[in-house]
């Protein structure tokens, strides 16, 4: 069948304006009004990953823009995935494997850029050829000039996947006309000449008295304003950047089941704990404050992307020593991936694959011992919890192997263990997603309140907001300019 329309693609301003929501949304619009849309990311920099069906790792965001295009997740989708192990440098993920660690410096200088790119946009052409359309998203500000030589993200495949390009503003951060105004400028004319049409995001108040800011940037830009999408708080997704916790740091309350998320420097997934935070007598909060901590109901160690330097942070500040108190004291404590590696008695990194150290004592809560490998372990999973026959789904993404003398799995991989099962108050799994899954969540909610019933469809949920988001940004934009913009 010949396609009618042309891929789309979403820019921005700068990080954090919006533009994986935005991405979202279209997906959705796309699905909604009968076509087979897929989204694409050339290069993604987050702690937030996903396994594919093929047992490939792409970022969290792809996988969550999938889901609203209604298709599994591929790793075409996010072909270049950077998690960040430090300040300087990055774990790369090429087509789904690690293919090693490397600085900043070295990753922007040092790398074929053209060969990067080149594997980056085949990984394009693949989505192309099986979706209509392709939704791409861009990555940080599109007017990097110090940078613009070595993107392989940005205008470069918005030039060359001939995609009607859109400019995503975020006016609750101050200082939109500047930016946006800014950021076309900086473009050399044959990029400038790319962009289809400018929405800003992240309104908030009476929309109708920005009509003369509209005119304005109209004026500056030469450039459509084609939507001004409201600020909300009452639709849910997955968030991708790790901005976002910032606006959940805070301390207990009363008359709730807290939850306390320990606050890593390298925590990874942290949409492991979405479907917890939507429970309406749960309040979930992250934090690296010891008194903090002490205040909780339940305590979880989250995923690392470097346990053993993030557990030596837990120590300098004394949590390792909070979260012992309170598992004497009979509190809730579970760990998740790297958290569930840290909850045990030591973590081995024979091959140095996370640093200097090859060996530290853990928290010795549980009695498994962990061992670093330089191989990755990344797959979905199905497995039932605690001997329950409700099937879970969720996502293994780990470098490291754990073992202990007796048997006491938390869940069961077809005829597989994982995790280390204590008591129902304290136990550790590597299933990133396991709290996506009512029956596990019931079950921990139940050790405080034993009247506690959790029957959500998290599943059903999530597609419910897609379409909600849809609706919104529908309403908000110039949908009948957009669909012009994309004929062939």
């Amino acid at each position: 069948m010949r396609k009618m329309l042309r891929p789309i693609m979403f820019v921005g301003t700068g990080s954090d304006v919006g533009k994986s929501v935005v991405n979202a949304a279209f997906c959705r619009i796309f699905k909604q009004d009968g076509y087979c849309p897929a989204p694409f990311k050339a290069q993604n920099m987050s702690l937030n990953s996903y396994a594919t069906p093929e047992n490939l790792e792409i970022g969290r965001a792809q996988a969550m823009q999938a889901e609203a295009c209604g298709v599994e997740c591929k790793v075409e989708m996010n072909p270049v995935l950077l998690k960040p192990t430090s300040y300087l440098s990055s774990q790369v993920v090429l087509n789904g494997k690690p293919v090693g660690n490397m600085s900043a410096s070295k990753y922007f200088i040092d790398t074929d850029r053209e060969k990067l790119f080149n594997e980056a946009f085949n990984a394009f052409k693949t989505l192309d050829s099986e979706f209509e359309p392709v939704v791409i998203e861009g990555a940080g500000s599109i007017s990097e000039i110090n940078l613009w030589d070595k993107d392989i993200t940005n205008m470069r495949v918005a030039e060359k996947a001939n995609a009607a390009t859109y400019l995503v503003a975020d006016i609750d951060r101050g200082g939109v006309f500047a930016s946006v105004y800014g950021t076309i400028e900086l473009l050399p004319e044959k990029h400038r000449n790319l962009i289809e049409g400018i929405i800003i995001n992240k309104f908030r108040g009476d929309i109708k008295l920005f009509e003369e800011g509209k005119e304005i940037i109209e004026k500056l830009t030469q450039k459509p304003v084609v939507g001004v999408i409201p600020y909300f708080r009452d639709i849910y997704l997955e968030q991708e950047d790790s901005v976002v916790i910032d606006n959940k740091t805070s301390t207990s309350v009363k008359d709730k089941i807290n939850i306390c998320i320990v606050l890593l420097p390298h925590l990874s997934n942290f949409t492991d704990f979405d479907n917890l935070e939507r429970v309406s007598n749960v309040h979930l909060y992250y934090s690296d404050n010891t008194a903090q901590i002490e205040k909780a109901d339940i305590v979880i160690l989250p995923g690392s992307k470097s346990t053993i330097s993030d557990f030596l942070y837990l120590r300098k500040k004394g949590i390792d020593d909070v979260i012992k108190q309170l598992y004497h004291k009979g509190k809730q404590i579970y760990g998740i991936c790297g958290g569930f590696q840290m909850m045990g008695t030591e973590i081995l990194d024979p091959d140095k694959i996370e640093g200097d150290i090859n060996k530290i004592d853990a928290l010795g809560i549980l009695p498994v011992s962990t061992t670093i490998l330089k191989e990755k372990r990344t797959r979905q999973v199905k497995f039932s919890f605690c001997n329950t026959k409700t099937e879970c789904l969720g996502y293994e993404i780990h470098m490291g192997e754990t073992k202990s003398e007796i048997a006491s799995p938390v869940c069961k991989i077809g005829n597989t263990d994982d995790g280390y099962f204590l008591n129902n108050k304290v136990w550790g799994t590597y299933i990133h997603g396991i709290f996506d899954n009512s029956v596990v969540v019931e079950h921990i909610l139940k050790q405080i309140s034993a009247d506690i019933k959790i029957d959500r469809n998290f599943v059903e949920f999530k597609n419910s907001e897609y379409d909600k988001l849809a609706n919104l940004v529908r309403a908000s934009v110039d949908i009948e300019y957009i669909y012009k913009t994309l004929q062939l």
